[in-house]
C-alpha cells in the first residue's frame, strides 16, 4: 500500500512539481493525496490541480500573529487526507513545536544550503560571503528547531568564481530537484539512511 504525502509551497511549487513526477511512476512507495499553501494566489496550487491533486489554501495573513490559528485552519485539510508523510516544499512559514510534533519522525523540509551551515535564509549570499567552494542543498527530518532535524540527505554544487547569490541559487535548484524525489522515495519505503549525490 503506498504512502499517503501531503506538501506544503507557498510559491510556485517547482520542487513539489518534481515530487509530483516522481510519483507519478507506477512503481513508487507513495502517492500524493494534498498540496496545500499558505498563499491563495500562488501558482504552485494551480500545478498541483492541473497535475490531478487535491489542493486547498489558507491564508496566514487574517491569522496576523497567531500561528497556532492558522495551524489549526491549515491542519483541518491536511487531516482530512490523512497523510503519512508531510513534505515541505518552499513553505514560507516557520511552524510551531505543537504542529511539527504531531508529525515527528514524518515529516521532510529541503533546505538550500548544506546543513548544518546557514539555516534560515539567505543562504546562496551566506556562503559567498564567508568564501566556501561549494554550496548545495539537504533534505532533512523537521523538528522544532530550525533547519536542524536528522539529515536525510545532500547535493553539491561547486561555487564558481564568478557566481552571484541567483546563479548559485539556480543551478542549487536543479540539485534540489534531483535529491527531494530521491530522498522522499527511499524515506516512503522505509529507508532513512542518508543518500549523497
Amino acid at each position: 500500500m503506498k504512502k499517503r504525502v501531503a506538501i506544503l509551497i507557498s510559491g510556485g511549487g517547482s520542487n513539489m512539481l518534481a515530487l509530483l513526477r516522481d510519483m507519478g511512476g507506477g512503481d513508487h512507495p507513495a502517492e500524493a493525496v494534498l498540496v496545500a499553501s499558505n498563499d491563495p494566489s500562488t501558482s504552485g496550487l494551480a500545478k498541483a490541480a492541473a497535475a490531478g491533486v487535491l489542493t486547498a489554501a489558507v491564508d496566514h495573513r487574517p491569522f496576523g500573529r497567531d500561528r497556532a490559528a492558522f495551524e489549526a485552519a491549515l491542519l483541518t485539510h491536511i487531516l482530512a487526507a490523512k497523510p503519512d508523510i508531510l513534505c515541505l516544499a518552499g513553505f514560507m512559514r516557520v511552524l510551531t513545536p505543537d504542529f511539527v510534533n504531531r508529525f515527528t519522525g514524518r515529516m521532510l523540509n529541503i533546505h538550500p544550503s548544506l546543513l548544518p551551515l546557514y539555516p534560515g535564509l539567505h543562504t546562496h549570499q551566506r556562503a559567498l560571503d564567508a568564501g566556501d567552494t561549494q554550496a548545495g542543498c539537504t533534505v532533512h527530518e523537521v523538528t522544532p528547531i530550525l533547519d536542524d532535524g536528522p539529515i536525510l540527505g545532500q547535493a553539491l554544487v561547486p561555487i564558481l568564481p564568478e557566481d552571484t547569490p541567483d546563479s548559485l541559487a539556480a543551478r542549487v535548484l536543479t540539485q534540489e530537484h534531483r535529491l527531494y524525489p530521491a530522498v522522499l522515495r527511499r524515506f516512503a519505503a522505509g529507508d532513512r539512511k542518508p543518500i549523497f549525490l
